[in-house]
């Protein structure tokens, strides 16, 4: 099926792509459900090494990783802004609906 019929958006990284129809269009790596977003929180916030996130993640490999890192450093303050309004949502969300275990 030809990436046009699957809303799929190619950059200029050889394993990032970008389809609506998954995660809401954020940039995931090809063939995955992999946001680039979360293999950069694992890498800047969790302090995890490239091979310590295929460890974590079977299905990638460590090429995959690296492009999602170079990815992510090139695109960096449209992709800590997109984390930052997922996080004041999640934030509202809860606020609304609290959790009903303690």
């Amino acid at each position: 099926m030809p990436r046009q019929a699957l809303r799929i958006e190619s950059t200029n990284h050889p394993f990032i792509v970008k389809n609506k129809d998954i995660c809401g269009g954020s940039p995931i790596i090809e063939g995955t459900r992999t946001r680039v977003i979360d293999i950069a929180i694992e890498y800047e916030i969790l302090g995890h090494s490239p091979d310590e996130i295929i460890s974590s993640h079977p299905h990638l490999t460590l090429p995959q990783v690296h492009d999602a890192l170079s990815f992510y450093y090139e695109n960096r303050d449209e992709l800590d802004q997109k984390a930052e309004q997922d996080q004041e949502f999640i934030a509202r969300l809860k606020k609304k609906t609290p959790s009903k275990i303690s």
